[in-house]
């Protein structure tokens, strides 16, 4: 299992998409700390940044890497190595490369000019983001047999978090104005992933006012130390669930 591992890495490592993937998030960061004199407005432009693109390219990366791995995926197969073993493998490669370009790209710039609690957490929250997207990638393979579908569906699933998710808390927002909606609106921050870690991040940053109405009511709930832990578990259930799930199809599917 262990050499799956080094290859898999060594493999996505030498990739050029990941090396320029890795360079842009480097001069991205870079530039927004060079431009902000206050290291806070640097990293809420940075929480943009990635909210939008570390996980886009985590899941578009990883599915396409899963159907171009079928063959190799195929090979691993007609050896003696449990089923349970070859997919953990293609799931520990891609969490060690993708987490580590971001760690390059985004975590050499907060370690020189914001190296704080807020500036860790951005680096937690960050590498949680990545590791839920790579499982959701590995999850819409093993669903689409089909390429073409595969990667349409994963990036429907970026979509709904990164833009249609807030629309439709919006639009229930403004449907359900008149009642009590408090309680519901709170369950709705647990289904989306991007949305906690903005919460996480600007709990630590304490601009309640940035967080939307859905944010501010999290934190007004809980409170910040609660709102955080909160947080934190539903992440890492967001991390394990569709990769158990993708698990799952694997060991019962016949390729």
């Amino acid at each position: 299992m262990n050499k799956v591992i080094k290859f898999i890495v060594l493999d996505i490592l030498k990739n050029k998409f990941v090396v320029i993937y890795t360079f842009i998030l480097l001069i991205l960061s870079w530039s927004v700390f060079s431009l902000e004199n206050n290291f806070t407005k640097g990293l809420l432009s940075l929480l943009n940044i990635i909210l939008l693109i570390v996980p886009m390219v985590a899941i578009l990366f990883s599915t396409i890497y899963m159907y171009n791995s079928s063959e190799f995926i195929e090979l691993l197969l007609g050896q003696p190595i449990k089923r349970k073993k070859i997919w953990m493998s293609m799931y520990i490669g891609l969490l060690i490369s993708m987490t580590s370009a971001f760690l390059i790209g985004a975590g050499i710039p907060i370690i020189l000019f914001a190296f704080s609690s807020v500036g860790l957490m951005m680096l937690v929250t960050g590498c949680l983001i990545t590791i839920i997207f790579v499982s959701l990638a590995m999850l819409a393979s093993i669903l689409m047999r089909d390429k073409a579908k595969g990667i349409g569906l994963s990036m429907m699933i970026w979509l709904f978090f990164s833009l249609m998710f807030d629309g439709l808390v919006l639009f229930l927002l403004f449907q359900f104005s008149d009642y009590p909606i408090e309680k519901a609106m709170i369950g709705l921050s647990f289904l989306n992933p991007i949305g906690l870690s903005r919460i996480l991040i600007l709990l630590q940053l304490d601009v309640s006012a940035l967080m939307g109405y859905t944010g501010a009511i999290f934190k007004d709930f809980f409170g910040t130390s609660m709102g955080v832990i909160i947080s934190f578990l539903c992440l890492l259930c967001w991390a394990i669930i569709p990769f158990l799930i993708s698990l799952s199809r694997f060991n019962r599917k016949d390729l």
